[in-house]
């Protein structure tokens, strides 16, 4: 072999090394630029993976300010209807108070004037809650306690009241004893925070161990007590007219005048 065919020789293994490099290194190529896409891609998803959550995590903080925030709302709102119906309902029970005071005031000058009428409604009210009391402590001697403007009232209808519970209650007639110590006079201008009156007794048993207090303030309060279930409902039905109208004035009427029928329908005769 001489030196021509060597060196074609050589050539041809140059060439085919050459050749099986450069598709060697092909292959390399192809196979890092399917694993550069497939990191690449591994990343892109990485990272919308962490945008996405972090987005949910912010929407998630956002949804339970709103709920808290709604719920602050709410509770604020639900404060503010309670408190307007305690307002609405305190405000019934005093116009309710203030007609108790007209139901038992009466003049001094006047006094001996209503003696004469047996039928006068505050003294036909006191001989009722009077007997209604005698009724409910049957005892033969009692002491009654009543305001120092009513006493005239009360020693006037105490013989009428002796006979009607004697006979109710098929017994004696029973000692009634006025007490020198009297209620506190009605509520006034002059004694806003003091101790009050609006009318009606106590007569407790001569021992003292057995009270009835049948002040009408009394009455009032077991009435309020007892129709309050069906006063709240009506008490919300106006406070939602007040939002939409602001209209307050007169929303106690009839309440008032279902507490007044209570007050003075329901005395024992």
């Amino acid at each position: 072999m001489n030196d021509a065919d060597v060196s074609k020789q050589i050539q041809q293994m140059v060439r085919f090394i050459r050749q099986e490099a450069e598709e060697k290194a092909n292959e390399i190529s192809v196979s890092a630029e399917e694993e550069f896409n497939i990191e690449k891609l591994q990343l892109v998803e990485a990272e919308k993976k962490k945008i996405r959550q972090e987005y949910e995590r912010k929407e998630k903080q956002v949804d339970v300010r709103k709920k808290i925030e709604y719920s602050m709302q709410l509770n604020a709102s639900r404060i503010k209807v309670l408190q307007a119906q305690d307002d609405l309902v305190n405000t019934m029970k005093e116009a309710a108070a203030k007609e108790l005071l007209n139901v038992s005031h009466h003049e001094h000058g006047i006094i001996d004037s209503i003696l004469h009428h047996h039928h006068g409604g505050y003294k036909k009210l006191l001989h009722d809650l009077i007997v209604q009391s005698l009724l409910r402590l049957k005892e033969p001697c009692v002491l009654l306690r009543c305001r120092k403007h009513d006493v005239h009232l009360v020693e006037h209808v105490l013989e009428g009241v002796k006979e009607e519970y004697a006979e109710k209650a098929n017994v004696h007639q029973p000692e009634i004893i006025v007490d020198e110590i009297h209620l506190p006079p009605a509520p006034s201008h002059h004694n806003m925070h003091g101790p009050s009156c609006s009318g009606g007794v106590v007569l407790a048993s001569r021992d003292g161990k057995i009270v009835c207090e049948n002040t009408l303030d009394a009455r009032l309060e077991v009435v309020f007590r007892k129709k309050l279930p069906e006063v709240l409902p009506s008490a919300l039905y106006f406070i939602l007219l007040r939002f939409l109208w602001s209209g307050l004035a007169n929303s106690f009427d009839f309440c008032s005048s279902s507490i007044r029928k209570c007050l003075f329908g329901q005395v024992a005769a």
